[in-house]
């Protein structure tokens, strides 16, 4: 995949008003799946325009946030410390950092979370702790080890989605991240009777 071409595309969604109107569920999952084979914005278009205004916003911002998954897996993978996961139909790890086995999840700074920015820098386990408490139900909902990235736009904390576009700087990040990388930083949770490890990489611009 073309990181840059991909950042093209992403940005064409940043001209539409962002609206989810609804809750994720499973349903409405399975009628906006057509995004996993739109890889453009002009396909995705097209797929979706017989939907209603609030479905298509939906399609709109899941197909935002699986590509752009796509886009940080690679980047991930492209490094020799990470081993990807093959296999595409395993919901519970994209890829092997030094052998351990991580989910990865791209989130904006919940509006929800009770404490500021400079507080959840300074104690990100509390934060790590509200993420798997409080995302992905349903079936994406588990409890096993995960890396956040966590989004947060300073210019507009309206708008920490647009985040999700810009991958070539998630890029410099993400290998800064890699580069740095010891285990011995991971947070260590035990969840629903399950040992998790985890993490948070910050990406504030």
């Amino acid at each position: 995949m073309d990181l840059l071409l991909l950042e093209k595309q992403l940005k064409k969604r940043l001209e539409f008003p962002y609206s989810w109107g609804k809750k994720q569920s499973d349903e409405d999952d399975k009628k906006t799946s057509f995004i996993y084979s739109a890889r453009t914005f002009s396909e995705l278009l097209e797929c979706s325009q017989y939907l209603d205004e609030e479905l298509r916003d939906y399609a709109f911002n899941r197909w935002l946030n699986f590509w752009s998954a796509k886009g940080v897996e690679q980047i991930f993978c492209e490094d020799k410390k990470v081993k990807p996961n093959y296999n595409q139909y395993d919901k519970l790890v994209d890829f092997r950092i030094n052998e351990i086995p991580f989910d990865h999840k791209t989130s904006v700074f919940p509006k929800a979370y009770p404490k500021t920015l400079e507080e959840a820098l300074q104690n990100k386990e509390e934060l790590i702790r509200w993420f798997y408490k409080n995302q992905s139900q349903e079936g994406r909902k588990h409890f096993k080890n995960r890396i956040f990235l966590v989004l947060y736009n300073k210019e507009n904390t309206n708008e920490h989605w647009k985040l999700k576009t810009e991958i070539l700087y998630i890029k410099i990040i993400i290998e800064k991240y890699i580069n740095h990388y010891n285990s011995a930083n991971l947070v260590k949770l035990n969840l629903n009777g399950e040992e998790v490890w985890s993490d948070i990489i910050w990406v504030i611009k």
